[in-house]
């Protein structure tokens, strides 16, 4: 009987012991630094301002996943984004200008307010948008981009 009143007490000592290692150790995603969610931004500015597909892969993972428009299917790794890039923002835009408003981090995640203006040469108008990106990293490099954005035409051109 003293045998079985000393184990259960050591018993579950020992699992509250494993289970707060356990939790102490888990693997938890690195904290997203905000100097690395604002270089990413800036370099998205850039980018996208000077029309560039090559350099806006410079902060995408190699098989990221870009959503534009988030009830689509999304695109897929640096091929899927250089080809969206080339048709919709080389192709399809102009006098491109990027106003980032706001930042947040939570956890590995990045939250991103800005508006942009630009001529839709497609449309021939010059359009306004507002947005917000939630931008998932991995390694300092963008894995998951979500946007979800409004816009609205402010001329003819």
């Amino acid at each position: 009987m003293s045998i079985v009143l000393w184990a259960a007490p050591t018993i579950a000592l020992a699992a509250a012991v494993g289970l707060a290692c356990w939790w102490f150790w888990r693997a938890v995603p690195p904290q997203l630094r905000k100097a690395t969610l604002m270089a990413a931004l800036d370099v998205y500015k850039t980018a996208w301002e000077q029309q560039n597909p090559e350099l806006i892969l410079t902060i995408f993972t190699k098989d990221a996943v870009y959503h534009e428009r988030v009830l689509q299917e999304p695109i897929r790794g640096h091929e899927g984004i250089a080809a969206y890039w080339q048709e919709k923002v080389v192709k399809g835009q102009g006098r491109i200008s990027f106003t980032l408003l706001n930042t947040k981090i939570d956890g590995s995640t990045g939250i991103a307010e800005w508006e942009v203006s630009f001529d839709d040469v497609v449309q021939r108008k010059r359009k306004h948008m507002k947005e917000i990106a939630i931008l998932e990293f991995v390694d300092g490099k963008i894995a998951s981009l979500r946007e979800y954005w409004a816009s609205e035409v402010t001329g003819v051109l």
